[in-house]
C-alpha cells in the first residue's frame, strides 16, 4: 500500500517494500553510492543481524510509478530508557514491576540498524525531497504496521536542514552519542602528536606507549578476515561485554560479509602478540577519511599492554601513510580521544509518537532521558553546544 505525499509534493508516493521486492531496482543499487555505507551495508546487516530486526524499505515512486529512491527502516521492540544508568531509571524500574511495558514499545526506525544513517537521493531527486516525502507518509505506515513510536536514528548533523521538515510534523530532534572525528592531515604521526596533542597528553600518551617495548607486536592488514574469525569475533565480544551502553550486537557473518562483499571500502588492522592476534580494528574508507568503525581486544593482555593506545599510534599512522586527511571514529570512549584532539561530529534522533497526545508528554519528557546529558566527558569537548 502507497500513500501520497502533500499537495506540493503529488507527484511522488511512499510505498513499503521488501529487499526481495528490490532485486531488480535499478534506484537501489545506486542509494547511498558516495556513503561508505553504501546499499551493500543495508544488505549485509539485514543478512547478518536478524534477531529482533524486521528490515523494509520505503519506496519513493513518482507519477509513474517508477522507484526513484529507496529509504531503509526497520521495526523493533524499543526500550526508551535503554542507556540510562540504572541509578537513574530506578523509577522507571519500580513501575514495571506492575507495568512490564512501560517505555516500551514498537517502533519504526528508519536508518539503518548498525551504525548512522543517511537520507536517500538521487542524481535527479534531492535529498529535501525525499525527506519532505517521508515526513507526510511515514505515519500513516507507522500506524498500518502496528508501531507506536518512529524515530530517524543517528543522521549526521549535516542533513539538518533536509530533515527540518520532520520538526514541522511533530517530530522532536535530541542528540545521540555523537561520533568523533580527527585532523589527520600531517606529514608524520609525531607531527600530529606535536601539533594536536598537548604536552601533558604526549608525555601520557608515550608512557602508555613504552608498557609494549620488547612486546614484539606486529601489525598486519586485510580485507578478507573469513579466515581469522575464530581469532578476531571473540576479542569484538570482550570490547562488546565490557561496554556500559550496548547497541547492536554484530554477528560472526557480519565481519566475514563486509571482506567478501566490500572490500573497495573495508580494511581491517590486525595486531599480533606471537602469532596470536591480541587486537583488531573494523575502519570503512570514505575519500580523505578513514573510520574506526568497531575495535576487538584481548583483556588479558590490553589493559596490561596499553593496547588501546597502541590501536590508536598505529591507525592514525597508517591513515597519514595512505594519504587520508581525517580519522573518524564511533561513538563512546570519549575521554582519550578528548586527548588526543578530536571534534564530536553529531549525530541526531529524530522522534514521534504517533498519538498526538502521548507525543505532547514524549517531546517534553525525551531530551531529560539521553545519556548525552549526563556524559561528563562530552561536554568538556569545545563544540559540545554543535550537540544540540
Amino acid at each position: 500500500m502507497d500513500t501520497r505525499a502533500g499537495s506540493s509534493l503529488t507527484p511522488f508516493s511512499v510505498e513499503v517494500v521488501t529487499r526481495a521486492e528490490l532485486e531488480s531496482c535499478a534506484a537501489w543499487r545506486l542509494m547511498f553510492a558516495g556513503q561508505r555505507k553504501d546499499h551493500r551495508y543495508y544488505e549485509i546487516v539485514e543478512d547478518t543481524l536478524r534477531e529482533g530486526f524486521d528490515y523494509r524499505y520505503f519506496a519513493i515512486r513518482d507519477a509513474a510509478g517508477m522507484i526513484r529512491a529507496v529509504q531503509p527502516f526497520f521495526l523493533i521492540d524499543q526500550d526508551i530508557l535503554e542507556g540510562i544508568k540504572p541509578e537513574r531509571r530506578r523509577w522507571a524500574s519500580f513501575i514495571r514491576r506492575f507495568w512490564p511495558r512501560f517505555l516500551k514499545m514498537r517502533a519504526l526506525m528508519v536508518g539503518c540498524a548498525a551504525g548512522e544513517g543517511h537520507l536517500a537521493h538521487a542524481d535527479d531527486l534531492s535529498a529535501s525531497v525525499v525527506a519532505e516525502v517521508l515526513a507526510h507518509g511515514t505515519m500513516t505506515h507507522a500506524k498500518m504496521l502496528g508501531a507506536g513510536l518512529v524515530l530517524l536514528k543517528e543522521f549526521p548533523a549535516a542533513e539538518r536542514g533536509a530533515l527540518a521538515c520532520f520538526m514541522k510534523t511533530g517530530f522532536c530532534r535530541v542528540p545521540s552519542m555523537p561520533m568523533t572525528v580527527l585532523n589527520i592531515d600531517y606529514d608524520s604521526f609525531d607531527t600530529y602528536a606535536l601539533k594536536a596533542m598537548s604536552g601533558n597528553a604526549r608525555r601520557h600518551f608515550r608512557k602508555n606507549l613504552r608498557a609494549t617495548e620488547g612486546k614484539r607486536l606486529r601489525m598486519t592488514v586485510a580485507s578478507d578476515v573469513a579466515g581469522l574469525l575464530d581469532d578476531i569475533y571473540p576479542l569484538y565480544l570482550q570490547v562488546y561485554h565490557r561496554s556500559s551502553l550496548h547497541f547492536e550486537k554484530l554477528t560472526r557473518d557480519y565481519f566475514r560479509l563486509l571482506g567478501e562483499r566490500m572490500k573497495d571500502k573495508v580494511v581491517f588492522h590486525l595486531w599480533h602478540r606471537g602469532n596470536r592476534p591480541v587486537a583488531f580494528s573494523l575502519s570503512m574508507v570514505q575519500g580523505d577519511r578513514l573510520v574506526s568503525e568497531y575495535l576487538g581486544f584481548d583483556y588479558a593482555v590490553a589493559l596490561e599492554l596499553h593496547l588501546y593506545h597502541y590501536v590508536v599510534r598505529d591507525l592514525i599512522s597508517w591513515g597519514i601513510e595512505h594519504g587520508y586527511k581525517s580519522f573518524g571514529s564511533s561513538g563512546l570512549n570519549y575521554d582519550p580521544k578528548l586527548h588526543f584532539g578530536h571534534r564530536l561530529d553529531p549525530i541526531d534522533l529524530y522522534a514521534r509518537h504517533v498519538s498526538p497526545l502521548v507525543n505532547a508528554v514524549f517531546r517534553a519528557t525525551l531530551p531529560w532521558l539521553l545519556p548525552v546529558r549526563y556524559d561528563q566527558t562530552l561536554k568538556k569537548f569545545p563544540n559540545y553546544r554543535d550537540l544540540w
